[in-house]
């Protein structure tokens, strides 16, 4: 596991937050397929996929750890001018004990040490729970339109 971001405390333990990388990438993946974040394994969170990301210099994967073990994720992402807390996962055991918290305002500090005002986050309409957590952190929820256009269908 790569450098340390933070270290904070969850109520009755204590979590550290660490910046993850490439070799990380079979353990990041488990706490989203624990977690329910679904994953493009052939397609865009490839192992290429994602190291090609990694290197691009627009994303960062911040992990949660209690002791040694993963219990959280978050990917953060910048176009420039927003940042993005993407694929937010916390093992379904860990879940509601403020980590989703933690790595929100792990990733809002990054994305503010890069000189950038705008923090984004999309949720999934069906995902209640993450959708609570980011309006208690004082987001915004604003009606528009998530449109794609993929190359491929798992692009």
């Amino acid at each position: 596991m790569s450098d340390t971001a933070v270290t904070d405390t969850v109520p009755n333990t204590l979590i550290d937050v660490r910046t993850l990388g490439v070799a990380d990438y079979e353990a990041i993946c488990h706490v989203w397929e624990a977690s329910g974040v679904q994953l493009q394994r052939t397609g865009r969170e490839s192992l290429e996929a994602f190291t090609r990301q990694m290197n691009g210099g627009t994303q960062t994967v911040l992990g949660a750890f209690e002791g040694e073990t993963l219990v959280g994720v978050v990917l953060i992402t910048h176009d420039g001018r927003k940042g993005w807390i993407n694929r937010l996962g916390i093992l379904p055991d860990q879940q509601r004990k403020g980590i989703g918290t933690l790595l929100v305002h792990a990733a809002e500090t990054l994305i503010h040490d890069m000189g950038l005002t705008i923090v984004a986050a999309l949720v999934e309409h069906h995902n209640e729970a993450s959708l609570s957590m980011f309006k208690r952190a004082g987001y915004q929820v604003h009606a528009t339109y998530y449109l794609t256009k993929r190359d491929h269908p798992n692009a």
